[in-house]
């Protein structure tokens, strides 16, 4: 018998279909198996073989909708891509009890996008900081010839900062590049635009240059949004509920850890139904949470003078409506459709506001009946589904799964076979 080896020479130049001949055989894939993972969606094969390495086929998400956003005046549809149930409701629902206080209200930095080049081996620090800024017009220059189409679209590079670091391996110099990505994401244009400059800042520090990429800490391209939940329509015991629950986030690590993640449930979704990096957006938000030396909530609560509850957030969202996997992918396209946004500030705006409501509608839950109720609902309903059930069964099983407590889908099977019966 021959032994199963994951060293395939020559794997990426062969087509999808070939690769899913080699898996099938490696994993012991059913036929019924392989057809799943042939059905590709919105999404074809020969398209997602062009967006990254490997391809065998796609994976499938649920794609829902957000109501009642009320932002800035101007109401939205916000798409929401994830597999966790409840979060499009609690979204929905928090936005719904946020309209009396005049909905959602944001603003955004300029689409400011930094990239960072370590320099080494440096003799000289302050002689090489002064070299550098001495000479930022020429660096800058450099910079946009490589870049003309950021110009064209009213970006490009804007400025260089100069950080001196203590390291264990000696000090070393890191320039920041300033870069204003319009309306794209912008980590491959930040990347090139440091890899072009690289040479002339190793030149002018005397000193060698290691990484040069972009930074997914984009504290110039922050996102704020607030919110006024009105005390006559979520009641005063839910606001010092909510009050006292971001309390606990605010002074236990544990507890915020939790309490950012709920922020991220929402930013996330609209990412992935956009086709944004959401792995950038996670690693921004979390080390910016932490940016003053603790972990801390990325929401603030309080109540104004009226006894309403005020909340806001402010965290970096930088995201794009052009370039990159979003001219690629056709849903992606829909779902800014949808939300008929014009620019990549409004949607960082729109995410941001989804991350607070988001965040409310989670404390409020937790504060108050409790996560599970709606959480656990859906899950039943799932559970049944995959028993077999259909129609208005689907909730008839659930319900009475809930009420015993034993929400599986052996207890399932045999509610339904007790039905038959």
């Amino acid at each position: 018998m021959q032994t199963k080896t994951s060293n395939i020479s020559g794997f990426y130049k062969l087509s999808p279909e070939e690769r899913l001949k080699i898996v099938k055989e490696f994993a012991n894939l059913s036929d019924e198996e392989i057809k799943i993972l042939e059905k590709t969606g919105s999404l074809d094969i020969e398209t997602a073989n062009r967006m990254i390495e490997n391809v065998i086929g796609t994976v499938e998400l649920p794609f829902g909708i957000a109501t009642n956003f009320l932002i800035n005046g101007k109401d939205y549809l916000i798409p929401m891509s994830l597999d966790e149930p409840s979060v499009v409701a609690a979204a929905s629902y928090a936005a719904k009890l946020a309209r009396p206080g005049g909905g959602f209200f944001t603003e955004t930095d300029e689409p400011i996008m930094i990239g960072q080049v370590q320099i080494v081996n440096i003799e000289n620090v302050e002689k090489a900081k002064k070299n550098i800024l001495s000479n930022r017009d020429e660096i800058i220059k450099i910079a946009n010839e490589k870049d003309p189409g950021l110009l064209k679209y009213g970006g490009g590079t804007k400025d260089i900062e100069l950080f001196e670091i203590d390291t264990t391996r000696g000090k070393m110099l890191i320039a920041h590049i300033l870069i204003d990505v319009a309306d794209a994401y912008g980590p491959n244009a930040v990347n090139t635009i440091c890899e072009a400059i690289a040479p002339k800042l190793e030149e002018l520090s005397e000193g060698d240059v290691r990484l040069r990429i972009v930074s997914n800490l984009a504290t110039k391209r922050l996102a704020r949004a607030k919110a006024i939940w009105k005390k006559d329509v979520i009641g005063e015991d839910t606001i010092e509920n909510i009050l006292d629950a971001y309390a606990f986030a605010l002074t236990d690590m544990y507890r915020c850890a939790t309490h950012n993640k709920g922020i991220m449930n929402g930013i996330d979704a609209v990412a992935i139904a956009t086709t944004n990096d959401f792995r950038g957006l996670e690693a921004g938000a979390h080390t910016y949470a932490a940016i003053t030396g603790k972990y801390k909530p990325l929401t603030k609560y309080e109540k104004n003078e009226n006894g309403d509850l005020v909340g806001t957030i402010e965290l970096p969202v930088p995201v794009g409506i052009v370039g990159g996997a979003i001219n690629t992918n056709p849903t992606a396209k829909i779902a800014l459709k949808i939300l008929g946004v014009k620019s990549a500030r409004e949607l960082s705006g729109i995410m941001a506001a989804v991350g607070l409501a988001q965040n409310f509608a989670a404390l409020r839950a937790l504060s108050t009946e409790g996560i599970q109720k709606g959480h656990m609902r859906l899950h039943a309903k799932n559970i049944v589904s995959i028993a077999g059930a259909k129609g208005d069964l689907i909730d008839k099983v659930a319900e009475q799964m809930i009420k015993e407590g034993n929400i599986s889908v052996g207890r399932a099977k045999e509610i339904l076979n007790n039905r038959k019966k």
